[in-house]
């Protein structure tokens, strides 16, 4: 029998909700849950604990989301921050080898368009703290995934921490990919520098999957970029010299960090955005895949982190008043 949260609209409301402070409304087929506090809002979709939006007082938003996205059961929502799990773009035979009878696998994983259930929610300090979590479906099995759990957990402030913990509570053992598929916005993305990557070695999907080093120098961007950096646990900074500010992406028990921008020859066949969005986005994400895959035996965890701040430069740039 399948796991699938009972909560309805009507149910969130009578539990967790905070008039003002945490509502729930319907977005397209989609429960949205909406943040609002003096340091910032947000709004979250239950459907894949999807991180829509993110904005802390006094800025302008800080993710980027498609005005193409579709709100439906079952498709992924293009931008915000995707929870990808259990396998990173096409599943590999090789890092996840599916059952014989497993139907296609999706893209990304199934996570993402799943219902989670909310299981936490409070204010402390300012910023709203939720947990969500993530049991096996009748889908998942399918997949050859049982006996896990997820728990996901947001503080939404002026600050952005994002907690993903995968449980392995079955007998045999776990193993999967994993990234949260940050979608940042930026001003002009040819104006943007990206920190952190200095003098690291990466896989260039453009160019066949081949290793490459890149320079003593941050990256700029000029062309569709496809990176999955290796053996990094580095701090990034995002200079949006447009914008006037810096992202700065700090991370835990990660080893990857996957940087994407499809430029406009990408862009071009993709539905759901907007053919002149990738000037106004960078994907900067927090992750484990390929051989940082993760490996869990039974009654094992893991949790991976990223925190994200805001950093306005002294010149100035696009900024709300508070």
């Amino acid at each position: 029998m399948s796991e699938i949260p009972d909560q309805t609209i009507d149910s969130l409301r009578d539990e967790f909700g905070m008039p003002g402070v945490l509502e729930f409304t319907e977005r397209g087929d989609l429960v949205c849950l909406s943040v609002t506090t003096p340091t910032g809002r947000a709004d979250v979709t239950l459907q894949g604990a999807h991180l829509l939006g993110w904005q802390p007082a006094g800025e302008v938003p800080v993710l980027f989301l498609s005005e193409q996205s579709e709100f439906a059961q079952g498709k992924a929502i293009r931008g915000g921050v995707p929870v990808i799990w259990p396998w990173f773009g096409p599943r590999s035979e090789a890092v996840l080898p599916a059952p014989d009878d497993a139907p296609k696998s999706p893209a990304h994983g199934f996570a993402r368009t799943a219902p989670w259930r909310l299981q936490f929610a409070a204010v402390m300090a300012d910023a709203v703290h939720l947990t969500f979590a993530l049991a096996p479906t009748e889908e998942s099995r399918a997949f050859g995934f049982d006996g896990f759990r997820l728990v996901y957990q947001m503080i939404l402030g002026r600050e952005l921490r994002l907690r993903l913990t995968v449980a392995n509570v079955g007998e045999a053992e776990l193993r999967f990919e994993e990234a949260l598929h940050s979608y940042f916005a930026v001003a002009e993305i040819g104006r943007v520098t990206l920190s952190g990557t200095e003098d690291g070695d990466y896989l260039d999907k453009p160019d066949g999957m081949k290793r490459k080093r890149q320079p003593q120098a941050p990256l700029r961007f000029t062309e569709v970029t496809d990176r999955v950096y290796l053996d990094t646990g580095a701090t990034y900074r995002v200079k949006d010299e447009a914008g006037g500010r810096t992202l700065q992406i700090a991370k835990e028990n990660s080893r990857n960090t996957v940087v994407w921008n499809p430029w406009a020859e990408l862009t071009a066949g993709l539905r759901d955005m907007e053919q002149d969005g990738w000037q106004g986005m960078l994907c900067v994400e927090t992750a484990n895949v390929g051989e940082a895959a993760i490996t869990l035996a039974a009654g094992e965890t893991h949790t991976m982190e990223a925190h994200v701040t805001v950093e306005r430069d002294a010149a100035g740039g696009e900024s709300i008043p508070a």
